[in-house]
């Protein structure tokens, strides 16, 4: 049965806070502001604050308007936690002491590996995005311009701009909904998705230039170090969209990116392109995701962190 977003607004509810994961992507900035927006439309009397990393420059032109908050809160409590494209209570980041305390909360996510942390979930598995579980939340009349921009930046990342295969007819029937709407699509799409800064081209080439190949050209893979990074004076905010990258290397089952997060600590960025479930690779890493995009965390060095990941997929894959 489909739920609709309104249900969860009950007239108990006085106050609600949204937030979304940490590192957050297109996808969690879009579904966060659209949530935002449609409470403060369409329940005036409800008091909403967004609590989130501060994201990239090419999102903030999202957030900067609503006023998102991107310290931690002070403690408080309220009625309604909302999660959106979070899988795991430890992904909430910055606002997760609201989320304990509050009186009720609701998870919305699309990720298969999602582990039920809250109260309530509505879970929709592999569709292309939480933008779009929310959009087909939403009653199409109450979305209007600035709420239809906001779900159409987080499809447009999590669907790769419709070209990953978690895209679904349905998928393409909320966008042409959103275009309906009057948002400028190909600015959003330039400036949110394709746009690179200098940095961002340079960190890209030298991650590609020095990637490897495995598995008889079946996992090809790259990875970054701080000192690498700090080279071309980059941040993990310059690092999107080089897994996605490596995935389009031709014969390639699987993509491997891995790039430092602490001293000895990497994450690790899978992507793969037909038979591969790298949700299952990543989870035994204590990671998650999806069936074609996941990722984890591993301890180590830069070259342990490549060796185990690589060999987890080749197990998976069976060769050797």
């Amino acid at each position: 049965m489909k739920k609709n977003i309104d249900d969860f607004f009950t007239n108990e509810i006085r106050t609600v806070a949204i937030a979304g994961h940490v590192n957050p992507d297109g996808d969690c900035v879009g579904s966060v502001t659209a949530l935002f927006l449609y409470i403060q439309k369409h329940f005036p009397d409800i008091s909403v604050k967004l609590y989130l990393e501060q994201p990239k420059e090419d999102l903030m032109f999202l957030v900067k308007p609503i006023r998102a908050i991107f310290e931690k809160p002070a403690a408080q409590k309220v009625d309604l936690f909302v999660t959106c494209d979070v899988s795991s209570f430890d992904r909430i980041g910055l606002a997760g002491e609201l989320f304990e305390e509050a009186g009720r909360t609701l998870c919305i996510d699309h990720h298969v590996s999602n582990t039920g942390f809250a109260e309530e979930t509505v879970l929709v598995p592999d569709v292309s995005s939480c933008a779009e579980v929310l959009f087909y939340m939403m009653e199409e009349g109450k979305i209007d311009l600035g709420i239809a921009e906001a779900l159409y930046t987080g499809m447009i990342h999590d669907s790769g701009v419709f070209q990953y295969k978690n895209t679904r007819p349905e998928t393409l029937e909320a966008a042409a909904a959103l275009l309906r709407k009057g948002i400028d699509f190909s600015s959003i799409i330039d400036n949110s998705f394709n746009t690179r800064t200098y940095v961002q081209n340079r960190v890209m080439g030298h991650v590609l230039e020095g990637c490897r190949m495995y598995g008889d050209g079946l996992i090809v893979a790259g990875s970054i170090t701080y000192e690498e990074m700090d080279q071309f004076g980059a941040t993990k905010k310059d690092l999107d969209m080089i897994v996605a990258q490596l995935r389009l290397t031709k014969g390639v089952e699987a993509a491997v990116f891995v790039y430092q997060t602490d001293e000895n600590e990497f994450k690790v960025s899978l992507r793969s392109n037909n038979v591969l479930n790298v949700a299952n690779v990543a989870g035994k890493f204590g990671g998650g995701g999806h069936v074609r995009a996941a990722g984890c965390t591993i301890e180590g060095d830069v070259d342990y962190a490549e060796r185990v990941i690589v060999a987890a997929i080749m197990a998976e894959l069976g060769v050797s």
